[in-house]
């Protein structure tokens, strides 16, 4: 057979007769071009997505090799399903995943010890046997001697003909042993890492903080090495449980998607339970490109009720001692809300929250920004939104006592200050018990505290414009 000169960059453009991604070859290398594919793709909160294709070959009786082409490069191979829905019978023998991709370094390795033509960014010429191609490229020439190229003097390659085993694109292919010949629709369904999703909202509180406006947005983030075209897209959040690598596959929480029906859409993003997670579908095909960041928004509540507080915790209001022994430092702003049906009626995933609010003459002023977990409905949220400048706290220890060897009393003094010149404020208190002992209040001022959790307790007190507010206590520990 005569060669043909091929150079490198029609190598680059194909190595094959490739139709939609896919072809079909059975043992007699009859080719077959397959109808395109329709893609469900479900993408999970920890880097991988799961991709389900209904796939129409025209399989022949007995062993057909099949081949799909346009696959994700970030593809995890053990995770494959593929099943004929119209032959059950079929029987995969095979599964090969092939991704030795053409390009110059792979076209240099597979043609040492042969002739290649190099053409030089200057117009020379060099022709040869090449005899490396790794740091730099050494041709013997006709004459025996050797040519050492670097790699930014060549302008372009030209070998005689394309080497054995290197393919465009990640190929996975299948041997198919078909009970029945025909046009059959096969499902192909598998995982691949580097495709996320995360959610980013936008939230503007009303002038008085007792409404907002929330926006959830779906970022989308794709690095799979693939495109997914007019694909039925869900999101599922919550924290998938995932074997280490190199622990023999993916859990069997994420194969169940696979059988999941898909329900006729909504006219707005549908939100349901799914399993222990929640997943988001999306009602309307969605083209996802390789490398590309997509966001399509999935929630939108008005005027939902809302409430600023302040709250002056020791262990995250970052105090710093004072002259005269106590620990002073900033009252933290928070915004709260619910997720119930009074409030903004949605499940949250996690995400970072953006908070605005508008000055007096309306026009919006960013406030701080703060990350809320996976929340279901009818929790309350409360986000950080920064330091209060007017509002002060200072913490300091009067009295530390031994009441025996496994027994203890410590006081403690909490002074709050509020500087605002016209504005009374209510302030929350967060005390932190011991937790590795059993505690009592033996003496409170005010009386009235609420038990947060078993080691956390909470004042709310009231501190005038231009006055201050005291909490007192003494607590006993036993062991």
């Amino acid at each position: 057979m005569k060669n043909k000169k091929v150079t490198l960059a029609l190598l680059l453009i194909s190595a094959f007769i490739v139709a939609g991604g896919v072809f079909v070859m059975t043992t007699q290398s009859h080719a077959v071009l397959a109808q395109e594919a329709t893609v469900d793709l479900t993408v999970y909160n920890s880097n991988i997505g799961l991709v389900k294709e209904i796939r129409q070959f025209d399989l022949k009786t007995g062993v057909n090799q099949v081949a799909v082409s346009d696959v994700p490069s970030q593809i995890i191979p053990e995770s494959v399903h593929f099943r004929s829905l119209d032959d059950p019978d079929a029987v995969v023998l095979e599964q090969n995943y092939e991704y030795d991709v053409v390009g110059s370094q792979k076209l240099l390795q597979k043609y040492v010890d042969q002739p290649i033509v190099v053409i030089t960014q200057d117009g020379g010429k060099h022709e040869g046997v090449l005899l490396s191609g790794a740091d730099d490229i050494i041709i013997q020439t006709e004459e025996g001697g050797v040519d050492v190229l670097k790699y930014d003097q060549v302008r372009q390659f030209s070998f005689p003909e394309l080497p054995e085993g290197l393919i465009t694109k990640p190929t996975l292919k299948w041997l198919v042993d078909a009970s029945k010949a025909g046009e059959q629709d096969v499902e192909l369904a598998y995982l691949t890492n580097n495709i996320t999703w995360k959610a980013n909202y936008v939230l503007v509180l009303a002038l008085d903080s007792s409404k907002l406006d929330l926006n959830g947005w779906i970022t989308l983030d794709n690095r799979s090495g693939a495109s997914y075209k007019d694909a039925r897209l869900k999101l599922v959040a919550g924290e998938v449980n995932r074997v280490p690598q190199g622990g023999g596959g993916a859990p069997e929480q994420v194969y169940k998607t696979m059988e999941a029906a898909v329900p006729a859409r909504p006219p707005s993003v549908e939100q349901r339970a799914f399993g222990e997670y929640h997943l988001y579908e999306i009602p309307r095909p969605v083209t996802i490109k390789d490398n590309q960041t997509k966001q399509i928004q999935f929630l939108s509540v008005h005027d939902a009720p809302a409430k600023k507080i302040f709250v002056f915790d020791s262990r995250t209001s970052d105090l710093r001692p004072t002259s005269s022994g106590s620990m002073q430092g900033n009252v933290s702003v928070k915004v709260r809300f619910n997720t119930g049906e009074e409030g903004v009626n949605a499940q949250l995933p996690a995400g970072v929250v953006r908070l605005y609010q508008p000055d007096e003459d309306g026009s919006p002023l960013f406030i701080g920004e703060d990350r809320i977990e996976h929340t279901p409905k009818g929790e309350d949220v409360t986000l950080t939104v920064g330091k209060a400048f007017d509002l002060v706290g200072e913490r300091m220890q009067p009295e530390q006592k031994r009441l025996g060897e496994k027994a203890w009393r410590e006081s403690y003094k909490i002074t709050l200050r509020n500087h605002k010149e016209n504005e009374d404020v209510e302030i929350h208190v967060v005390e932190r018990l011991n937790p590795w002992a059993n505690w009592e209040i033996t003496k409170a001022s005010p009386e009235q505290y609420t038990q947060l959790n078993s080691n956390t307790i909470e004042w709310v007190v009231k501190v005038p414009a231009q006055g201050e507010a005291t909490v007192t206590y003494t607590v006993e520990y036993t062991q």
